[in-house]
């Protein structure tokens, strides 16, 4: 990924000074700091990273960009030492005292917290400015003189109220975390199966009491449990997809971590439920063609999409995705066309069939040349030879066997000049 992103560097990742890797769904950093040492200029936004790691190496780091991500903790930055801007705007940063991590970078003249859970606590912006001394602009905000030095004015009395709201946010986090492992653990179970001990106690004879009426052993609030439970999956077996997409994105929920992360599943699993393309195979017999109408997507690109037909296949390339079928007839690839529809947007494919003609095969008799060997009196051989009429293939003669070669008259022999015996 990194070196297909170094294009403008000729595809050199070590000398790379400025690299994108923005919206990949990147879950955590690594290689960068031994592959790109040289780097000045990271971008990282809109991914999927919970934590600041493995970039200590980049000496020559000057801007990193984690917008839109997972990061809960400024922490393993001081390794950066010419990192001069931090953007960390929409994050999950709670514990707003992990600032101080960044005393030791020291040419830090920018950074930016918007979004961030820590922005809401009171005296943020006063705790920020009097802790990075460095700082130049706070969240797009120049930092002034007058505002440094009253920032310092009753800091200790802003670090106690800072620190009793950051615990406040961390037993309230704490507790997302268990509901969401919760939610995740029911989710990944399912339905429980029902164990032996507790069919046993279903049936008659198996819990160590008498039964008289077997037709009624179990309970009838259990019955209506089960009744229940087999109701409401009937109801969420009938729901629709788009239902079931309403229903998912209209549902409230807390905004962590935890719910991004979801969301992301969410949208993944059904980008991978699109990306198989329906399509719809017929044979025109009118006009003796094979028509492929393949469910393209209806906003993308021609020039996405690369069209190859084959006598007997047709492969259609889509994002780098082969579709490719085996036709039922061969056809002319040089007389196929391919267009969009302007209606649907969907690729279709016209594929004239191979004409075969039947014609009779026509027979050509040659002569046929009849030749012997005659013995000579006086030890000689003579040879003649003489040309027959081809029999006719069709007559009784061919297939009584009458056709056959009559031996040499004498005047042919004599007129040859030849010797009979």
């Amino acid at each position: 990924m990194v070196r297909r992103r170094a294009e403008h560097n000729n595809c050199e990742i070590l000398s790379l000074e400025e690299v994108s890797l923005h919206q990949q769904d990147i879950e955590k950093i690594e290689h960068i700091d031994k592959w790109c040492m040289d780097l000045k200029i990271l971008y990282l936004q809109n991914n999927l990273i919970p934590r600041i790691e493995n970039v200590y190496r980049l000496k020559k780091l000057e801007y990193l960009n984690l917008a839109l991500n997972n990061v809960e903790l400024i922490e393993n930055l001081e390794g950066c030492e010419s990192l001069q801007k931090l953007d960390l705007t929409v994050n999950f940063v709670g514990r707003l005292s992990s600032v101080k991590s960044l005393k030791n970078n020291l040419h830090l003249r920018e950074l930016f917290l918007v979004g961030n859970p820590c922005t809401e606590f009171e005296g943020y912006r006063q705790y920020v400015v009097a802790s990075l001394p460095q700082l130049k602009y706070l969240d797009g905000k120049e930092i002034g003189r007058s505002e440094r030095i009253r920032a310092r004015q009753g800091l200790d009395e802003v670090r106690r109220r800072i620190w009793h709201q950051e615990q406040d946010y961390l037993q309230k986090r704490a507790s997302e975390k268990e509901e969401a492992q919760r939610e995740g653990g029911e989710v990944q179970r399912g339905p429980k199966r029902e164990s032996r001990s507790s069919v046993k106690v279903k049936n008659p004879g198996f819990d160590g009491r008498w039964y008289t009426d077997i037709n009624n052993t179990i309970p009838v609030h259990e019955e209506n449990k089960e009744i229940q439970g087999r109701e409401e999956k009937e109801k969420t077996s009938c729901l629709s997809s788009e239902d079931q997409e309403r229903e998912f994105w209209e549902k409230p929920c807390a905004y962590t971590p935890e719910s991004r992360l979801e969301a992301h599943r969410h949208l993944d699993e059904k980008k991978k439920a699109k990306e198989r393309l329906d399509f719809n195979l017929t044979e025109d017999g009118d006009n003796n063609t094979i028509v492929l109408d393949l469910e393209v997507y209806r906003h993308m690109d021609t020039s996405l999409m690369d069209v190859d037909v084959q006598p007997t296949y047709a492969r259609v390339t889509v994002k780098g995705k082969i579709f490719q079928l085996v036709l039922p007839a061969e056809v002319r690839p040089d007389s196929s066309t391919a267009k969009r529809s302007q209606i649907t947007g969907h690729l279709v494919l016209t594929m004239p069939k191979v004409l075969y003609v039947v014609k009779p095969i026509l027979v050509l008799t040659m002569p046929r040349v009849c030749s012997k060997t005659y013995p000579g009196p006086h030890k000689a051989k003579g040879m003649y030879s003489r040309v027959l009429p081809s029999p006719d293939p069709s007559g009784f003669g061919a297939v009584a066997g009458q056709n056959k070669p009559s031996a040499p008259s004498k005047d042919f022999l004599l007129g040859s000049g030849l010797e009979t015996g």
